[in-house]
């Protein structure tokens, strides 16, 4: 009898642990998912911002026509449907730019078009940085077979060539000063 009940206790206290822990991986989960949200939000703002700034360049047809491309690719393609469209499209974006003379572009212009592409380089790394731990945790064999992800969406990663902006001073990944 004693025994019985010293296993029952046992029992009881492995479930309650089990289930504390899956409320836990429940809730740091959602709280992953509205965090790849809001950073695809920002994510999408500054690449706006790159092609609005672009637009804003005296340049060549092919410059306003890679801007146009992705300004119409903006808000109308979502990540989760299309994002390998969206990023051959910033990536064609990216080719042109790469290519274009910034000495001959007004000072305020070329700043502003660095700034904007600064701002895509950091909101892309934050989204990637949140797609990393988000799948990390959907990994997990607890979040697997409890379906602790429920519905939503897997996320993916947004795979563009950045910038070189070591010609600009600015060190991004922590190797500088």
């Amino acid at each position: 009898m004693r025994v019985a009940r010293v296993v029952v206790t046992a029992g009881l206290l492995v479930a309650a642990a089990g289930a504390v822990g899956a409320m836990r991986a429940a809730t740091r989960l959602d709280r992953l998912h509205v965090r790849t949200d809001a950073a695809w939000a920002a994510l999408d703002a500054a690449l706006c911002r790159r092609a609005r700034a672009v637009r804003g360049v005296e340049g060549s047809a092919a410059l306003r026509a890679a801007a146009d491309a992705a300004l119409r690719a903006g808000p109308d393609v979502a990540l989760w449907a299309a994002s390998a469209v969206r990023e051959e499209i910033e990536n064609e974006l990216g080719q042109v730019l790469a290519v274009l003379d910034r000495r001959g572009l007004e000072p305020a212009c070329a700043g502003w078009l660095t700034d904007a592409e600064q701002r895509m380089v950091i909101a892309r790394r934050v989204y990637n940085d949140a797609v990393r731990d988000t799948l990390a945790l959907r990994s997990r064999r607890m979040v697997r077979w409890l379906r602790l992800a429920g519905t939503a969406a897997v996320p993916r990663y947004f795979e563009i060539a950045e910038p070189a902006l070591a010609g600009y001073g600015l060190e991004l990944d922590g190797a500088g000063a």
